[in-house]
């Protein structure tokens, strides 16, 4: 796709709108335009002014079957690069390819990949528990991909924990095409992260995460058990953790829950981060950690390679 350099920002929804993609391809990776939980047809209309130059767009299954024209918008819109991924159905990737658009999904174990590949996808991405957002918790990033490199011949991206020139350089040795990167981006100032948010991010240790479903449960999303999502700790998912059953009949948490995000309050509102978190350190401009991350990499392979 003509990268000069091996990123590939992760379709972060509500952070990764038209100027973060901007930002990640004028720094030489893929700017990924993302259609989270709340992906519409008009949210994607309101983010594609803002890119500039290839991008690629990233939806959710159970949003797209909702709202099929968001894929539909999706592929007229003409990016590199679809990817669809918390889902069985593969269908899609014919559509893209006729379209001209290259297809690329998360996989989350050998079996996966090998199906997607079978499918015609052109790009995997090997997505560990250690990642942000939605995602399966079972198996942390490198063993994923391990597995995978040796299942397939298509290239993969790695996912999860992936935050400092060191992670960057070990999935590169470890055969990944690149780094699918997510919660080091996530405090710049070109995402769409509020202002409350950079900050819970910025002060948050590596220790600070979870995996929970209190979120999609306390919401009605539809999303599937085997894909929880990433957060950092706060008062809602101390209080809520272990009472799923009757959170989800609970009026009150969902209007709590409605109130601090107007008032962008984490103390009960999310804030998606995966395990890397502690290298986010303050409010970076997209162009200068992409920099940092990839001269860093490249210098440890290099020192890598004159020691062997």
């Amino acid at each position: 796709m003509g990268l000069r350099v091996p990123i590939v920002n992760a379709p972060m929804g509500g952070v990764a709108g038209g100027r973060l993609a901007a930002a990640v391809t004028a720094a030489g990776g893929l700017g990924m335009v993302g259609m989270g939980s709340a992906g519409s047809t008009t949210a994607l209309h309101d983010e594609l002014p803002h890119v500039r130059g290839r991008f690629g767009i990233g939806l959710v299954d159970w949003v797209i079957r909702k709202e099929p024209e968001l894929l539909d918008a999706a592929l007229a819109a003409q990016p590199v690069l679809v990817s669809v991924s918390f889902g069985d159905d593969l269908s899609w990737v014919d559509r893209a390819h006729d379209a001209g658009i290259a297809a690329a999904t998360q996989v989350y174990n050998r079996g996966e990949a090998q199906r997607a590949q079978g499918a015609g996808i052109d790009l995997l991405v090997a997505r560990g528990s250690e990642g942000g957002g939605h995602g399966d918790a079972t198996i942390g990033t490198l063993p994923l991909l391990d597995a995978i490199l040796d299942a397939v011949s298509v290239p993969v991206l790695a996912a999860g924990g992936i935050a400092s020139p060191r992670s960057l350089a070990a999935v590169l040795a470890a055969g990944a095409a690149g780094a699918w990167l997510g919660t080091v981006l996530s405090a710049c100032p070109e995402a769409l992260t509020t202002d409350a948010s950079r900050r819970a991010l910025i002060a948050a240790r590596e220790t600070d995460t979870t995996s929970t479903r209190v979120y999609d449960i306390v919401r009605k999303l539809p999303w599937s058990q085997r894909f929880p999502s990433r957060v950092l700790r706060n008062e809602f998912v101390a209080r809520w953790s272990g009472h799923e059953d009757a959170l989800a009949d609970d009026r009150g948490a969902l209007d709590e829950l409605a109130a601090a995000l107007a008032a962008d309050d984490r103390r009960t509102a999310p804030v998606d981060a995966g395990q890397g978190v502690g290298m986010v350190t303050g409010v970076v401009p997209v162009g200068q950690v992409v920099e940092q991350l990839c001269v860093g990499a490249e210098k440890l392979l290099a020192a890598w390679h004159l020691e062997t």
